[in-house]
């Protein structure tokens, strides 16, 4: 770990990290196989998959998954579940989910890392494989905004023996417990600190939409390339099909007339619901391995996938959306390549504010960042998001032949990680 001074400064009483910090991790030998991912569609929260348990769908739809690309689940022998809200029995986190869609050798963490966790479980499976202690590893993230659990903390000293209790999705999503300040507030702070006006925001708005609309087009042909559609909702007990959805559930139509209309979140602020993404549910996953694997078990053998490096990074309290800048330089230097070298980029941005800090800092032109769609658009799941976004980012790549791209996203507590991959295309060379 490397620090780096800061001014000291206080917000809400509470003191501002005096350093920012960041990680770097080197990846050696650690591949994806060409399709050997997926994601489902996301669904608005309270929309089509409400009335699912996130894991034990999540593990159903890898079942099935699997089962299309002739990859038999007894090859796996390592494996990570990333979920960051709650559900009932998830206590038992990964071996649940691997005994449930016919994996049952396998074994592995859970681990939670809000916004953050997809990019970080890459980076656990990366590790395993370079160091040998896995050759196919699963790397699988499901969560469900929708009815998030209501939790009872007891507090035998409290008066009466009141305790006390918590909405996990709502409570967290208002309430920074070190600062004090919603998420929305983390993204006023940097609007402001780098002068980016409503008008800014709601451009970049309108661009994110358009670009996703090209991946709708043709009939979604460009989600076809990794996901199951139409796609068939299953009822709570994995039996019949409950409804089809034929795509991303609860994208609103966006206009520029239509984001002038809306009033800013805060009064005084520049951020809007039209400049935000909203809660979804849904589940991704990926499979790491070797190259020699990789190439048994790719789609096509001609397509390799590397993942070359990973940045983890954190910035000042309350300034969350300018913390993947950091993570993003990290996974660079990790990978040993400059931002010019950078052919796609894919980000996580909760706020239109995070992509603009980001351009402005890195020189990288926001034009040509988060072709095909963004979770700005799709919706954030909070876990799987960064991975269906990673899997968005190889397949733009495929599309242009090969190069080299860059993941970066931002999380709770004003963190962010970030990952660089490569595509070579060998029929190209």
């Amino acid at each position: 770990m490397t620090t780096l001074p800061n001014p000291h400064r206080r917000l809400n009483g509470i003191p501002r990290r005096s350093t920012v910090s960041f990680l770097v991790f080197r990846s050696m030998n650690a591949f994806i196989p060409y399709g050997a991912y997926w994601s489902t569609p996301f669904a608005r929260w309270q929309g089509a998959f409400a009335h699912l348990h996130p894991l034990e769908f999540g593990a159903w739809v890898a079942k099935q998954e699997l089962a299309t690309r002739n990859i038999d689940p007894s090859i796996l022998d390592w494996g990570v579940l990333g979920t960051t809200v709650p559900s009932r029995s998830s206590f038992y986190g990964l071996p649940w989910v691997t005994g449930l869609l016919g994996a049952p050798q396998v074994t592995g963490p859970t681990i939670n890392q809000a916004c953050a966790t997809s990019v970080q479980l890459l980076n656990m499976a990366a590790r395993e494989v370079d160091g040998g202690a896995a050759t196919v590893a699963l790397a699988i993230s499901a969560d469900k905004c929708s009815n998030g659990p209501h939790l009872y903390f007891p507090a035998p000293g409290g008066p009466g023996g009141t305790g006390e209790h918590e909405d996990w999705v709502l409570d967290n999503f208002s309430n920074d417990p070190l600062g004090h300040h919603a998420m929305v507030d983390t993204a006023e702070n940097v609007a402001r600190k780098y002068g980016i006006s409503r008008d800014e925001q709601d451009e970049v708005a309108l661009m994110r939409y358009a670009q996703y609309a090209a991946a709708c087009a043709n009939d979604h042909a460009f989600h076809r390339r990794y996901m199951s559609l139409p796609f068939a909702v299953p009822d709570s007990r994995l039996r019949k099909t409950q409804s089809m959805l034929d795509g991303d559930e609860g994208i609103h139509a966006t206009t520029r007339e239509g984001l002038a209309t809306l009033k800013p979140v805060r009064e005084g602020g520049s951020v809007t619901f039209g400049s935000q993404t909203h809660p979804a549910d849904g589940s991704a996953a990926t499979i790491v391995t070797t190259r020699d694997r990789a190439r048994e078990l790719a789609a096509d053998a001609g397509i390799e996938i590397e993942l070359r490096g990973f940045g983890l990074s954190r910035t000042t309290l309350a300034h969350m959306p300018e913390a993947p800048v950091g993570a993003a330089r990290r996974a660079l230097q990790a990978a040993g390549i400059g931002i010019a070298q950078i052919d796609c980029v894919k980000s996580h941005n909760p706020f239109t504010v995070n992509d603009i800090c980001f351009a402005r800092e890195t020189g990288y032109d926001i034009a040509r960042m988060n072709n095909y769609g963004c979770s700005l658009v799709w919706g954030h799941p909070q876990g799987p998001t960064g991975l269906r976004a990673i899997i968005e980012l190889i397949e733009e790549l495929v599309i242009r032949g090969g190069g080299v791209g860059l993941f970066h996203g931002c999380a709770a507590g004003d963190s962010a990680m970030a990952a660089v991959v490569q595509v070579t295309d060998m029929k190209a060379r």
